[in-house]
C-alpha cells in the first residue's frame, strides 16, 4: 500500500510542474535549458550560442545604466534571449518584444533586443523588488507602474500608441514634482 502510494505521489510531483509549464508558458523561464536555450553564469540564456556576447552586453548595459539613473537590485534576474520565432512562441510571444515574469526573469522576443527594451523590463523588476508582485501589478497605478518603465528605459518612440503615452506623461509630470527619493515618492502612491 506504501509503495502505490509514494509511486502516485511521486507521479504527481512530476506531472503538476510538467502540466504547468506546458500550460503557462512564462512558466519555463524557470528552466530554459529544457527548452533548448543555453544559458551563461550571468544570468543569460539564448537560443542561439553565437548572440551570447551581444545578449550578456545588453544585459549589462541595461544593469550599470539603471543602478545609476533608477535604483540598486538586490538580483539581478536572469534574462532569456529569443532570436527566433519558434523560440519566442515557446515562450508565448504575440507582438510585445519582452516581458518580465515576477522575480523570476526576463523573457526578450526577437523584437526586443533593444537596451530601451531590456532596460523597460528591469524597470518592472525592480518595481516588484521594492514593491513585491501581488501589489505592484494589482495596487499601483498603470501610469506609475508602465509610465516609469517607458520614461526612465528612456523608450525613443515618441510618441508611444495610447494609452501608453498618456502613462509615461502622468509620470514624467509627477516625476518632475517629486522629491528626490523616487522609490519612497513612488511607495506612496
Amino acid at each position: 500500500m506504501k509503495s502505490r502510494a509514494s509511486r502516485v505521489f511521486l507521479l504527481l510531483s512530476l506531472a503538476v510542474p510538467i502540466a504547468a509549464c506546458a500550460s503557462f508558458k512564462p512558466l519555463r523561464v524557470v528552466a530554459p535549458e529544457l527548452m533548448g536555450l543555453t544559458c551563461t553564469e550571468q544570468g543569460v540564456c539564448v537560443d542561439d550560442k553565437k548572440l551570447i556576447p551581444q545578449a550578456a552586453a545588453l544585459k549589462q548595459d541595461a544593469v550599470v545604466y539603471l543602478e545609476h539613473h533608477v535604483g540598486t537590485f538586490v538580483t539581478v534576474p536572469r534574462i532569456l534571449y529569443c532570436s527566433s520565432t519558434a523560440c519566442a512562441k515557446s515562450y508565448g510571444f504575440s507582438s510585445q518584444g519582452a516581458y518580465t515574469v515576477g522575480s523570476f526573469g526576463i523573457v526578450v522576443g526577437p523584437r526586443g533586443w533593444q537596451p530601451h527594451f531590456v532596460r523597460h523590463e528591469l524597470i518592472h523588476h525592480l518595481q516588484v523588488e521594492r514593491w513585491g508582485s501581488l501589489r505592484t501589478w494589482l495596487l499601483k497605478p498603470d501610469w506609475l507602474i508602465e509610465g516609469m518603465a517607458y520614461s526612465l528605459s528612456e523608450d525613443p518612440r515618441h510618441p508611444l500608441p495610447e494609452p501608453l503615452q498618456g502613462w509615461r506623461q502622468r509620470f514624467e509630470e509627477w516625476h518632475a514634482t517629486a522629491r528626490e527619493d523616487l522609490w519612497a515618492e513612488a511607495d506612496k502612491q
